[in-house]
């Protein structure tokens, strides 16, 4: 008994310490439906909460990466490679049910078994779930290549619309003519990891083009370790203070 009492404390506490940790990389952004809480999870991976659904977007890396987190309500997936779709992860978190938004790549190599949860867009398309509008917009490298690592059409990054904000995700991308054009959007999260997708300084461009209202970096590892997100702060708000640069810690066992 006193064995099953330990065991049970330790499960309590690592719990408890998570959901501390977790809680202490939060935002809160203030929406007029209520707030909508930004969860860093690593690399690419992130959950939203908004009136109380859960967004994971990209959820891989294990499920011990989710613990202290409520279970999702909505899966968003971007492309095909394992740091964005990751059947064992999926397979380990609370999925049964759960609506998942994905390119028609991710759908053709998810297991059967959430053939029946999937909503498949293409570039352009939209759909509400949860209450939440998503739009799927293009992810691509440049210059446009057959055997480009992302090649336009592929993957999608999305827009999704909460409480009157418009909440932008890049997946993997470059600073494409249709992020440059992208309008009023209130939150932004880029990527900027070479040779993947773009470079600090292109990623720093882009942003200064459509201005997004808040802007966290993220998905900035690459094959040189983690890319100079600091650098990238200083060059939009040279031009820009008016952006709000949110510099998170996406891989905090680094």
């Amino acid at each position: 008994m006193k064995l099953k009492t330990i065991l049970a404390f330790a499960l309590s506490l690592g719990l408890f310490q998570a959901q501390a940790q977790l809680a202490a990389t939060a935002d809160t952004i203030p929406t007029k439906q209520g707030p909508l809480v930004v969860q860093p999870v690593t690399h690419g991976s992130l959950v939203l909460n908004y009136q109380g659904k859960n967004v994971y977007v990209d959820p891989y890396g294990g499920a011990e990466l989710y613990a202290g987190l409520a279970k999702p309500d909505l899966i968003l997936i971007t492309d095909i490679h394992g740091d964005h779709m990751d059947p064992k992860t999926l397979g380990a978190l609370q999925t049964s049910g759960v609506k998942m938004v994905v390119p028609q790549a991710v759908a053709d190599q998810l297991p059967e078994q959430y053939k029946q949860q999937l909503v498949v867009l293409k570039n352009g398309e939209s759909s509400t779930q949860q209450g939440i509008k998503v739009m799927a917009v293009p992810m691509y490298n440049l210059p446009e290549s057959a055997d480009a690592k992302h090649v336009k059409g592929r993957g999608n990054g999305y827009i999704l619309e909460m409480g009157g904000k418009r909440v932008y995700i890049s997946g993997d991308t470059e600073g494409t003519p249709e992020m440059r054009k992208l309008k009023n959007i209130d939150v932004a999260f880029v990527s900027m990891n070479l040779p993947y997708t773009m470079d600090v300084d292109q990623a720093a461009d882009a942003v200064l083009d459509f201005k997004p209202k808040v802007i966290y970096p993220y998905h900035y590892r690459g094959q040189n370790g983690l890319s100079d997100v600091d650098s990238f702060k200083t060059q939009v708000n040279a031009k820009n203070k008016q952006i709000d640069v949110r510099l998170k810690d996406w891989y905090p066992a680094q």
